[in-house]
């Protein structure tokens, strides 16, 4: 084999049988700039939420996981009830199942909202909605209907105008606070206000428990000017027997 033949053969070789070089790993190319960071699953609305879009503005939300008691699944964070006149803003929006959600745009569509007429009904304070937490924070309780999305309380109303209603507020109409209770009484299995348990002295407590043979709790009283309720102030735990408290003994004689 001549010169050139041997040098041909080398640098054949070299080519393909020389050892890999370490190249970098091709980029792959451009995203669009356009194009979403994450791909977005879109659920089919449930029926709950079909019915719902005729009454509330609201968005649905990812199923709480379930968590030592707490979880739900449909729920959706409500912003504003819809009425024919306009919207009734709930501030902030509440995180509730889809149902209890529907239960409460109809309390307030076609039953809150006439008993402020001539007044317009502008919006409603949210003061709890979804929170995993024990009944009443109370720690070892049974968990809270609120730990279900199954919950709201209400601290207020807002009218048009500005004027706030406060259902728990002794000042505010007698004959306008009893409708009120009425009707939610009627629409909803649990209903706690003033002379409930003690803490629901300041808001009205709203939710659709299910009980035994359809077992439903409607404690709200309706006070005057001057009223005081025995539930007023929640009760220390009971003392064990036995132990002698001096600090509680009546001076002697």
């Amino acid at each position: 084999m001549n010169l050139p033949s041997i040098c041909l053969s080398i640098a054949v070789g070299a080519a393909l049988c020389g050892p890999a070089r370490a190249d970098a790993p091709p980029l792959p190319r451009p995203r669009p700039a356009d194009a979403p960071a994450v791909a977005v699953i879109e659920r089919e609305p449930s029926a709950c939420q079909v019915r719902l879009m005729a009454l509330a503005q609201f968005e649905p939300m990812a199923p709480r996981p379930d968590a030592g008691g707490c979880g739900a699944a449909d729920l959706v964070r409500v912003s504003a009830i819809q009425l024919a006149t306009g919207a009734v803003t709930v501030t902030p929006p509440a995180e509730l199942r889809c149902e209890m959600a529907e239960q409460l745009a109809l309390w307030i569509r076609d039953d809150a909202m006439p008993q402020f007429a001539p007044n317009m009904l502008a919006g409603i304070e949210n003061y709890d909605s979804y929170d995993c937490r024990a009944r009443n924070r109370v720690k070892g309780a049974r968990i809270s209907e609120h730990g279900k999305g199954n919950a709201i309380d209400i601290r207020a109303f807002d009218l048009a105008g500005g004027k706030v209603v406060r259902p728990t507020d002794v000042t505010v109409p007698h004959a306008l606070r009893d409708k009120l209770r009425e009707a939610a009484c009627a629409r909803f299995t649990t209903v706690l206000g003033p002379g409930s348990d003690g803490y629901h002295e300041a808001h009205i407590h709203l939710d659709l428990a299910e009980r035994h043979n359809g077992y439903r709790i409607c404690h709200w009283e309706v006070n005057d000017p001057g009223a005081v309720t025995v539930a007023a102030i929640p009760l220390p735990p009971a003392r064990p027997s036995g132990l002698n408290d001096k600090s509680t003994e009546l001076p002697s004689k």
